[in-house]
């Protein structure tokens, strides 16, 4: 710490203590102030090892120094050519021939494919989003006595810890892997996660409507639909909304396992090594899955009264795709 910032320290240090109070006063507090910092210093350098030594094992379990993937960079070079196939318009200017994709979304019927899609992730989302108020009006104190509350918050946790890829497989004997258990799925997995965050909703509401409507002598079931549900009407439609989104990624997941829609095309074009219509595959995924969050964030914005912070530009939302997609799945 150099001499300038000492003397800065001690004029504050007099200030704050009074110019009255003898110098041992403030080196004490200054000494405190120097040590407060050290510690700080060393509990983010620790924190810094801690990740560094983590991201270290974390590589050497995956096998990440092998050799075997840099053996394959050059077949991948070579992928991304058919990723992106090159095309000169006008006869001088490169760009990425974007008819080829177009000339396979016709080919391949994709908007049907994506029809398939959405209604998986939209029979799911309304199959799963009453089961999932009921349960949440039920995880909460003032309808069910604790503990037997946490029965049904725990019905929840248990459901949101299983991936809706793994109840896919769950519903398998219900009829294989098709659009039916994948709807089936993405209802389950809505109980859970929807659920939750209305048990959460309703933690927050105000008193005052329930206890009007108990002092008029109504029953618990008028106390809970009229002092409870009436206040979370719109978080209830925001909420439902939100994991609609995410559900439309599910779908496109459970869809590479052979549940129908986008998620087939995409992984019968992989499998036959046919990259740019694999590509062109993933470019129809981004359209629909952009188009589901913007009418999605539109909704919730208006309901919910932050449009600026649900409003993304177009940019913000392709770049964060993969790893939304990733999120749905797991």
């Amino acid at each position: 710490m150099s001499a300038d910032s000492d003397s800065v320290i001690d004029r504050l240090l007099k200030q704050v203590i009074g110019g009255n109070k003898p110098d041992s006063a403030i080196k004490q507090r200054h000494t405190e102030l120097k040590r407060e910092r050290l510690v700080r210093r060393l509990s983010q350098s620790a924190l810094l090892t801690i990740i560094g030594v983590l991201l270290f094992a974390s590589l050497v379990m995956v096998g990440f120094w092998r050799e075997e993937w840099i053996q394959y960079w050059p077949e991948f070079t070579d992928a991304l050519t058919q990723y992106f196939p090159p095309e000169l318009y006008f006869g001088f200017l490169p760009a990425i021939d974007i008819g080829r994709y177009y000339q396979f979304w016709v080919e391949a019927g994709l908007v049907g494919e994506a029809g398939i899609t959405l209604a998986i992730a939209l029979a799911g989302t309304i199959m799963g989003a009453p089961l999932a108020l009921l349960f949440g009006v039920l995880g909460n104190e003032r309808v069910t006595p604790f503990p037997i509350n946490f029965v049904f918050r725990g019905i929840m946790s248990i459901i949101r810890s299983i991936p809706s890829l793994v109840w896919a497989l769950i519903y398998v004997p219900l009829g294989g892997i098709s659009p039916v258990t994948a709807t089936l799925a993405i209802g389950t997995d809505t109980i859970g996660e929807l659920g939750r965050l209305l048990t959460d909703e309703l933690e927050e509401i105000d008193d005052g409507p329930i206890e009007g409507i108990s002092s008029t002598g109504a029953g618990k079931p008028q106390v809970i639909t009229f002092g409870m549900i009436t206040q979370i009407v719109r978080p209830f439609i925001a909420w439902s909304m939100f994991i609609l989104e995410n559900n439309v990624r599910s779908a496109v997941g459970l869809g590479i396992i052979g549940a129908g829609g986008l998620g087939v095309t995409l992984s019968i074009e992989q499998q036959t090594f046919k990259f740019t219509n694999m590509m062109a595959t993933i470019l129809f995924i981004v359209v629909l899955v952009l188009s589901v969050e913007m009418v999605s964030q539109r909704t919730r914005s208006y309901l919910r009264g932050d449009d600026d912070d649900e409003q993304s530009s177009l940019y913000d939302r392709i770049v964060g795709l993969p790893k939304r997609l990733s999120n749905s799945l797991f």
